[in-house]
């Protein structure tokens, strides 16, 4: 009879984050496939687990994978683990799970913590509805092909992770093709020194350079689409009367007067936006001149 494959979270920074089934599963089982054996060792020696370790990364996953299978085959009891949070998200452990029900092998699921879970919960966004992209690619040019597909999405959310040497560069591009999105950034959320940052993109970039140390730790990414921001444009008056009111007032061409609204409604309203409104304008008073 095959054993069992466990899939179990382990906590984000916290060891006091894991549930007592995971360690009771833990405990049970006759094998670890951990991520990185020297950092789960810390876990499981804190909590006295005494089990069989075994290495399971990306650069081994297919090698590991077939002699993992022939273990549960011979009906041993598996868990895997990585270094921090739930296996398979942006984690070692699809490879083995697929593997695992290719071969009618029973897989568990032992829930817990979770970053992009954790971030979305204190991000203050509406999170009924959200897209998980995991870590942006390495190059450029696939960096700007997802950010489009993030910004053409249905979902109001995208949640990403980003790894610290590189969440700077992640949020001035971010900031770049996304028009300044609404963020919730979190910063080793269930740690000790864990940090939030909230408001445009540009006002987090800069709440990071605050931060002399904001090169450490992983960072969540809740980006909050301008289409659907939480935090909206707080003038009473539509974009148009403002493009009006900025037109006689101030007595400027209507490519300034777009340039001085969009500055002056900096919450919520982009330039492509006030541009658009423009044109709005024009159609109306075209239409006023017809039927005068």
């Amino acid at each position: 009879m095959p054993g069992e494959l466990f899939v179990v979270a382990t906590p984000i920074g916290n060891l006091k984050d894991i549930t007592l089934n995971a360690l009771e599963v833990l405990k049970a089982v006759d094998l670890i496939a951990a991520e990185d054996t020297r950092v789960s060792i810390k876990l499981l020696n804190h909590y006295q687990i005494k089990k069989p370790l075994i290495s399971y990364h990306k650069f081994n996953e297919k090698k590991q994978t077939k002699s993992i299978i022939a273990m549960l085959k011979q009906g041993k009891k598996v868990a895997i683990i990585t270094d921090a949070g739930t296996p398979c998200l942006s984690d070692p452990g699809s490879i083995l799970v697929k593997s695992a029900i290719d071969n009618n092998i029973k897989v568990l699921g032992i829930g817990g913590m979770n970053a992009a879970i954790v971030g979305l919960s204190v991000s203050g966004f509406n999170i009924s509805s959200f897209t998980f992209y995991g870590f942006l690619p390495r190059k450029d040019n696939d960096i700007k092909a997802l950010l489009a597909t993030i910004n053409h999405d249905s979902p109001p959310l995208a949640v990403l992770y980003e790894a610290p040497k590189r969440i700077m560069d992640t949020l001035i591009k971010i900031k770049q093709h996304l028009y300044n999105p609404y963020l919730c950034v979190g910063n080793d959320l269930t740690k000790k020194f864990a940090r939030k940052y909230y408001g445009l993109c540009s006002e987090v970039i800069n709440q990071l350079k605050q931060h002399k140390n904001y090169e450490l730790g992983e960072y969540v990414i809740i980006i909050n689409k301008r289409t659907n921001m939480v935090l909206k444009d707080e003038s009473p008056y539509s974009i148009e009367a403002d493009l009006i009111d900025t037109l006689i007032k101030e007595e400027v061409t209507l490519k300034e007067a777009i340039t001085r609204v969009t500055k002056k409604r900096k919450r919520g309203v982009t330039k492509k936006e006030v541009y658009q409104a423009s044109l709005n304008l024009k159609d109306i008073l075209l239409k006023a001149k017809d039927t005068s």
